[in-house]
């Protein structure tokens, strides 16, 4: 059950869950904060945590307000796409065959059968995204786990709303967005690299900046780098 409390002008939804701690969290594109308390957790004393945070919410949703966007997207030739950091035109070919993607140049090559209307165009090129991150995941994580002695046992992409990752430590798991594909690939390497840190620390506590800190030192600036790249045209829930 969702409860809300004031803070001033900021709203919070307040959700009590099976959890240890107290976990703030400010979600795009406008803001929106949560706080996820432990069950027995008093209203007052999760009060007393956000007005605590008051100046970090602030701050966040700040930077959100002023990011860049993605212009809506409509499938339909010239239209910019990003793979990989890299801009491309979008040129729409209709055939007989099944459907694909191909970059050529600095062209992005959709082909369709006949009628394909924009959600179909868009479902292709999704699915496309997700592929090209399914390639290059296995072999990052190759790469880090034995410099950070960790294993992850399986990892997943897909469509996320409200983050670039997530991770599971007790099944050992991380979870990556499919449009990392879209952003350069050292923010790709950054995010596996936090995720892969939480299987080894679970919380955002000085131990995990620390060992951010270790494995990657430029890790503020590459999670910087990708803080500033538009984010995608719509409203993100949770």
């Amino acid at each position: 059950m969702t409860t809300r409390i004031k803070l001033g002008e900021i709203v919070a939804d307040v959700l009590r869950k099976d959890i240890k701690n107290i976990h703030l969290s400010v979600y795009p594109p406008t803001g929106r904060v949560r706080i996820s308390a432990p069950m027995r957790t008093s209203l007052d004393t999760i009060r007393v945590f956000a007005i605590s945070k008051l100046g970090w919410i602030k701050k966040q949703q700040e930077k959100l307000r002023e990011q860049e966007r993605e212009p809506p997207r409509e499938y339909l030739n010239r239209e910019s796409h990003y793979v990989w950091g890299k801009r491309y035109l979008l040129k729409v070919s209709e055939r007989d065959q099944a459907p694909s993607v191909e970059l050529k140049h600095s062209r992005m090559l959709l082909h369709v059968r006949p009628g394909t209307d924009e959600l179909k165009r868009r479902a292709i090129i999704e699915e496309w995204y997700r592929k090209q991150l399914k390639k290059a995941v296995p072999l990052l994580i190759a790469k880090w786990g034995p410099l950070m002695g960790v294993k992850v046992d399986r990892f997943f992409v897909q469509r996320m709303k409200t983050r670039w990752g997530s991770c599971n430590p007790r099944a050992r798991t991380i979870r990556l967005n499919s449009d990392l594909a879209k952003k350069p690939r050292e923010c790709l390497e950054y995010i596996i690299v936090h995720e892969m840190s939480h299987l080894l620390e679970p919380t955002h506590n000085n131990r995990f900046l620390a060992l951010m800190d270790m494995f990657m030192p430029k890790w503020q600036f590459y999670r910087d780098q990708l803080n500033r790249l538009p984010v995608s045209h719509e409203e993100w829930s949770y």
